[in-house]
């Protein structure tokens, strides 16, 4: 009998799902709500770990066509300008860890992988599909759409995001954690940029209660730029008061963002004054997960921002989705073809996983309150990026990953 998953959810934590699945021959219904395939947003950081993944699934060249592969890390002081510290990336990266660091836009990433499932076997891409629940069985799992639609599984994986309605009926429906944080996102071409700002660099600028980002996509042709400030959606910052608190998008003005940015190093107002339209995206996440069962229970598992939503600020949120979905098919290569236990399965799925993702869950938030330093604690900061250098920014213990699951 053939093996059969229902994944809910079209994302890239999805596809990647759906994709490790069934290259080990697995049939799988993908459930995306939306009217077509897509991913919003800009730009995303790959670290090896997430490389390295790409890799075993064949897909580097389809990576190389569409990435960047940055030279180095470059901390800046957002006032003076002056950098803080700066890690080695491009051959040294590859060195330390066999695997390259990569910059992309998200629709590309999203765009390779579901070109790559389109050729798998046994997959159904479905779309408007809104799941209202599902019902767990002795023999597997029905998943209910919003239509009345049924869907059937020996396992359903649950990759629908920070407002998932599989987390919903698995854990219960409790609501996110706003960080209080807002991200101005961009895009401009890199022959739009003053030469000294077109460096193959991810650059990242510290300052109180703020910092950006900004780095080569596209094969080095644009650069995306983030710009995370303090704030609340209508108040000083675009969208609307009462905006759909669902809505990843909101109206962004660049005359807020001059006004919130201030007087700051002319490097970095010569990268925000390039961006032509921004984008305003509130930054919610959830407390860092408590124990497996938060990450599967029977034969029911969430993947993804589904259940460990992350702060960007350790740039590992597609990473970690994808490590996810890695795990997963790995998990159901070891069986060699056998009758698949699912709740066992998804049980070494879960421990596995969940303590490196709260692990990152709350490193990423850590470093929101170090980037956005004020005060001490800034000079803090800024002294150990001097004393410590690479020492401070590499994150091996990411980078290696990921770790087999456990036995």
């Amino acid at each position: 009998m053939t093996e059969q998953v229902v994944v809910v959810g079209g994302g890239i934590g999805g596809l990647g799902a759906a994709l490790a699945l069934s290259r080990e021959g697995v049939g799988v219904d993908l459930l995306e709500q939306a009217a077509a395939f897509g991913e919003v947003g800009a730009g995303l950081q790959l670290g090896p770990n997430a490389v390295r993944v790409l890799d075993q699934w064949g897909l580097l060249g389809a990576l190389k066509e569409v990435a960047a592969f940055p030279e180095a890390l470059r901390v800046r002081d957002v006032g003076s300008g002056s950098v803080l510290g700066s890690l080695a990336l491009g051959f040294e990266a590859r060195q330390r860890y066999g695997q390259a660091y990569a910059t992309l836009h998200r629709a590309d990433l999203h765009g390779l992988l579901l070109n790559a499932l389109e050729q798998q076997h046994g997959v159904r891409l479905l779309l408007n599909q809104r799941v209202a629940s599902f019902e767990a069985h002795a023999a597997g799992v029905r998943v209910t759409d919003e239509d009345g639609s049924h869907f059937e599984g020996h396992a359903l994986l649950g990759c629908d995001g920070l407002w998932s309605r599989v987390r919903n009926q698995m854990l219960g429906a409790h609501p996110v954690r706003a960080s209080g944080h807002l991200a101005y996102r961009g895009m401009v071409r890199t022959s739009d940029l003053p030469s000294n700002l077109r460096s193959s660099v991810v650059t990242a600028w510290l300052g109180p209660r703020l910092h950006a980002v900004h780095y080569p996509v596209r094969r080095g042709e644009w650069f995306n730029v983030v710009v995370v400030v303090h704030g609340v959606i209508g108040q000083g910052h675009g969208g609307e008061v009462g905006s759909d608190p669902q809505s990843w998008t909101h109206e962004a003005h660049a005359a807020d963002l001059r006004r919130t940015l201030g007087d700051v190093s002319a490097d970095l107002l010569a990268m925000v004054d390039a961006v032509s339209a921004w984008k305003l995206w509130p930054l919610n996440d959830r407390a860092p997960m408590s124990g497996a069962h938060e990450h599967a229970q029977g034969r029911v598992a969430l993947l993804g921002d589904a259940a460990h939503p992350l702060r960007p600020y350790l740039a590992q949120g597609a990473a970690m989705a994808l490590e996810d979905a890695w795990t997963v098919g790995q998990l159901v290569a070891e069986s060699k073809g056998a009758s698949l236990d699912w709740p066992a399965l998804l049980q070494r799925f879960a421990r596995t996983r969940w303590q490196r993702n709260a692990r990152v869950q709350a490193r990423s938030a850590r470093n929101g309150t170090i980037f956005h330093a004020e005060g001490p604690l800034r000079w803090s900061r800024n002294l150990a990026m001097w004393a410590l250098g690479e020492n401070l920014l590499d994150n091996p213990w990411l980078y290696e990953g990921p770790p087999a699951p456990e036995v």
